[in-house]
């Protein structure tokens, strides 16, 4: 395998020829625009998305030689042997690196597999193998970001302030990259009961690991207490990561943290979640939205029943809605919240599905209609956390088969 000398090169400002506007092409423009680099590209049919890229100068035409005068870095990216060695030659005579894509080692310069990680920049060269530096740059960045495989030990921390970090329905995978990356960072993690808890065994044993959990009906943490935590961790130099379920601001509390963290003068950085009315659904093999079919989704708190003083949800008028209701936190009321529907107008043969620890390994699927749906969840022992999907979508059943699911 040739050796290569690893360089980190200063573009800024400086010519660089990209011949080609394919999809390879396509693929290095954003490094090159992320280093400030004097970006012109030719290709005879440029991509829309190299065609349209604002920071770089698009000529369309062809190679000619002639085209490297005064660049600092070329890169040949055509689907034409011929023209890729042209331009090689060009640049040999020019003494101006150069990277061929089709065939690496036929250029004098090659591209790493590159990642970022904070203020770390990375690279891994392969001989030219691409896959190969591909896989292994996968593999480091996936380590800095969890922690688990590889830590670096320098000064650099995140600066003092507050994560509202959304983790997803419950899956550790489904997190977000940004949420991981920001977990990693944390000196304090101050979790909600539905969070993905299996990232915590992920963390180092200097990160403070606060339980805010919020049992339906038994033990929790005050609001007030959380965002206490939240504000003095964060004011005694700490990187607080609130890890919450789902998304921070659907039924998360995410923005009456925001603004404790704000009033007190704390830096605050919102990271949405998947959530988990949109997820379940999708994981059970039901969509929210289908053409056709329904043209608006209502999520629904369940937390307060129909008829209360503190309910603010019209029920008439959702029972006079054609498309799909998803239920949160209705497992308890879930006969009154149907008797609401039902005396509403909804039909009493509307398909009613119950997805019960979306995403988990013990997630499970209850098909019923609102008329069946109180006796269906008393008599299958429905549990929380469980979702209620009401309307058409709710009834679908193709992809029961291929999630495992049966008819």
């Amino acid at each position: 395998m040739q050796a290569h000398y690893l360089a980190g090169l200063n573009l800024h400002g400086r010519k660089v020829v990209v011949v080609g506007g394919g999809s390879v092409a396509q693929r290095r423009l954003p490094n090159l625009i992320a280093a400030g680099a004097d970006v012109h590209v030719i290709a005879v049919d440029p991509t829309p998305a190299v065609e349209s890229e604002v920071a770089v100068t698009v000529h369309r035409r062809a190679y000619a030689d002639g085209d490297l005068d005064g660049a600092w870095y070329a890169m040949a990216c055509t689907d034409d042997p011929a023209v890729n060695a042209a331009v090689v030659a060009e640049a040999d005579r020019r003494r101006v690196f150069c990277v061929r894509a089709d065939d690496a080692k036929q250029g004098s310069a090659v591209t790493p597999a590159s990642g970022v990680h904070r203020d770390l920049q990375f690279g891994v060269l392969a001989g030219g193998e691409h896959r190969r530096s591909a896989a292994v740059r996968a593999a480091i960045s996936e380590a800095l970001a969890d922690g688990t495989s590889l830590r670096i030990d320098d000064e650099h921390r995140h600066e003092p302030g507050v994560a509202l970090v959304g983790g997803g329905p419950g899956d550790a995978d489904l997190i977000t990259v940004r949420g991981r990356k920001l977990l990693a960072e944390a000196d304090v993690v101050v979790a909600d009961r539905l969070a993905p808890i299996a990232l915590l065994d992920e963390l180092g044993s200097q990160v403070e690991v606060i339980d805010a959990a919020k049992v339906p009906y038994g033990r929790a943490m005050r609001q007030e207490q959380i965002n206490e935590i939240l504000v003095h961790r964060a004011k005694a130099g700490k990187f607080v990561v609130r890890l919450k379920g789902g998304d921070p601001y659907v039924y998360g509390r995410g923005f009456e943290e925001l603004q404790a963290c704000v009033a007190a003068g704390v830096p605050v950085t919102v990271v949405p979640g998947i959530s988990s009315p949109i997820a379940g659904p999708g994981l059970a093999g039901i969509p929210v939205t289908h053409r056709g079919v329904t043209h608006e989704v209502v999520i629904v708190s369940g937390h307060v029943a129909p008829g209360h003083p503190d309910s603010l949800t019209d029920w008439a008028a959702l029972a006079r809605l054609r498309g799909t209701i998803v239920l949160m936190m209705a497992v308890k009321r879930i006969d009154e919240f149907a008797a609401a529907l039902l005396d509403g107008g909804r039909a009493a043969d509307t398909p009613v599905a119950f997805i019960e620890n979306a995403s988990r390994a013990d997630q499970r699927l209850l098909r019923t209609d609102l008329a069946h749906a109180a006796q269906t969840a008393i008599e299958e022992k429905l549990i929380a956390p469980a979702i209620a999907v009401i309307g058409p979508v709710a009834g679908f059943t193709d992809a029961d088969d291929a999630l495992g699911f049966g008819r």
